[in-house]
């Protein structure tokens, strides 16, 4: 009896874990790398931005500055990311589409949201694992150039889909 009652512990532990599924991590360093790729971009075309990273839980992992950058960026970035996370989507395109659907209009009401170019989902494996958000560099296109060109400085996470 004490066999049969192991038996069924260890099968119902052993489905238990089959259940649960591993996923890539958006770690400090990984962090780092995105932002200071984002940074150099946006420097190289005489931009100064914040960048904020995010994890899949929506925690910061990384806020990066540039000098001279106004204070009203950090929080544009941290929230670009958190519209990226939340939705999943470019927020330019979703901007755009936020304009052109009445259907979506509402989004732009969303107190966390922010539709503005520059926040980007940040996927591994096909999974969103985190976000970055950039801001201060002149518009929604250069920030969302300087977040373009930190996820493809960073090989593990998926390349950008048209």
């Amino acid at each position: 009896m004490k066999q049969l009652l192991l038996a069924s512990v260890l099968l119902a532990s052993t489905a238990a874990q089959a259940q649960l599924h591993s996923a890539s991590e958006i770690t400090a360093a990984s962090a780092r790398k995105l932002s200071d790729a984002a940074l150099a971009a946006c420097q190289a075309q005489g931009k100064a931005i914040v960048v904020t990273v995010l994890d899949r839980g929506g925690n910061i992992v990384s806020v990066q500055r540039a000098d001279g950058v106004g204070p009203h960026n950090t929080e544009a970035s941290r929230r670009k990311a958190y519209t990226a996370l939340s939705t999943k989507s470019d927020t330019y395109l979703l901007a755009n589409a936020a304009r052109s659907n009445p259907d979506m209009q509402n989004l732009t009401s969303m107190p966390e949201l922010l539709l503005l170019g520059g926040g980007l989902p940040l996927k591994a494996h096909g999974q969103v694992v985190g976000a970055i958000g950039v801001a201060g560099g002149g518009g929604s296109l250069p920030d969302r150039a300087c977040a373009m060109a930190a996820i493809a400085a960073v090989p593990e996470l998926d390349p950008l889909t048209p």
